[in-house]
């Protein structure tokens, strides 16, 4: 909103001081600020507002210490997280941006779903809240949008690299004074995405497919819609497990945010994707602003969530931030990268997968249930060792760091 007002008024009256809302660096550092200072004023009010209905947290007694202590405290906090990330990014991004249409949507629609989730639940007393089968379509409904619009979008293109003739010393020299000739003129439609570890850092999806003959590239759509719809379902039921301790999940989340802000704008700019020899991908800049809001809301989140926690987002914000993080990194072509940045997410979910899955075999084979860990997600493993939840989600946390700045290595690791 203000970028197009303030480009108005650059253009119409040449306003003083309206240029510097062109400046993605500017519009990022305002919404990152707005976002914390939403997060935590309506936050403060949104809590004591659960406070006085008694919108409380059952919580199942499984042994773990201090758990019972947890009982009726606030839940549907994730509401302050998509409050505090739709508000700055109406005000401060490109609105006419198909990238910040897309996370608008994204937030607003799993923001929906989770907030059903959560009422069932809190208000009409339902522990399963809505069912897992509605989840997973909402889940399938928002892969098709995003998948089928990165598709066939014309908004949505990739500029190629040129490969230079070396031997052209003319040719290279020109290059070297204007970076744009390293990249196509022309902009195109690609199913192209980042992989780590590989020379020349890109993998086409439609090689996926290059046994159905010449034409395979035109059905492209048929593998990549459906690696979309994994993928956003897998991150955000793994951000929805990681979210069992306080500040877990939105910690980690903002470490992951992090990270994708800096993906975004280096694959947006020019001058880092020649230099960093990455994809580059015209106006997805304008997702750092997006990006900025939500780390922003994740931490002025962590404010009141931080053990011991005064309100839970419930599946209003672990269900939208799982998504969030999938599609973002999906429309700016990392999402080969995400099993490294939420390794976090993966490895909760894969206790839960081989716990159960172990759990089930060997009640068929021996007729008892056996477990691998003493309870699943893994951080309930650690706490029944008898590890302090701060420290839990504190290691926890320095991993996600880790894992971030290896994801960023990645870049050049080839």
């Amino acid at each position: 909103m203000f970028y197009h007002l303030f480009d108005y008024l650059q253009r119409c009256c040449d306003f003083p001081g309206a240029g510097v809302f062109q400046y993605i660096s500017f519009r990022a550092a305002m919404a990152i600020i707005s976002s914390l200072i939403i997060s935590m004023l309506f936050g403060k009010r949104w809590i004591r507002f659960l406070n006085r209905r008694q919108v409380g947290e059952t919580i199942r007694d499984l042994g773990l210490e201090g758990q019972l202590e947890k009982q009726g405290t606030p839940t549907m906090g994730g509401l302050i997280i998509l409050t505090a990330v739709l508000i700055p990014t109406l005000l401060f991004a490109k609105l006419d941006n198909i990238y910040i249409a897309l996370m608008i949507f994204t937030t607003v629609w799993l923001g929906i779903v989770g907030f059903i989730d959560d009422y069932i639940k809190v208000f009409k007393k339902n522990k399963s809240g809505l069912s897992g089968r509605y989840k997973v379509i909402a889940q399938v409904v928002l892969g098709l949008v995003v998948g089928l619009t990165m598709y066939f979008s014309g908004d949505i293109v990739i500029k190629e690299k040129i490969s230079l003739n070396t031997n052209n010393i003319e040719t290279v020299a020109a290059a070297d004074q204007d970076i744009s000739d390293k990249f196509s003129r022309e902009e195109v439609k690609s199913t192209k995405t980042t992989i780590p570890f590989f020379k020349n850092n890109e993998l086409d999806y439609a090689i996926l497919i290059s046994w159905m003959g010449k034409n395979a590239r035109n059905y492209a759509f048929l593998i990549f819609i459906p690696i979309v719809i994994l993928i956003i379902t897998a991150v955000s039921n793994g951000a929805n497990l990681t979210d069992g301790m306080d500040g877990l999940a939105t910690g980690t989340s903002a470490i992951i945010g992090v990270t994708l802000g800096i993906l975004a704008w280096v694959s947006g700019n020019i001058v880092f994707a020649d230099y960093l020899n990455i994809m580059y991908l015209p106006n997805t800049g304008e997702l750092t602003i997006y990006i900025s809001a939500f780390v922003g809301a994740c931490i002025g989140f962590l404010w009141y969530n931080s053990y011991p926690a005064q309100v839970f987002m419930g599946d209003t914000g672990s269900l939208s931030i799982g998504g969030i993080i999938a599609v973002f990194a999906i429309l700016i072509r990392k999402e080969l990268l995400i099993p490294v940045l939420c390794g976090i997410f993966l490895v909760e979910s894969l206790s839960v997968i081989l716990q159960v899955s172990y759990f089930k075999y060997t009640k068929r084979k021996l007729g008892v249930g056996k477990r691998i860990f003493k309870m699943s997600p893994l951080h309930h493993h650690f706490q029944k060792l008898g590890y302090p939840e701060p420290k839990i989600v504190q290691r926890f946390m320095i991993v996600g760091i880790m894992l971030a700045v290896f994801t960023i290595i990645t870049l050049k690791l080839r």
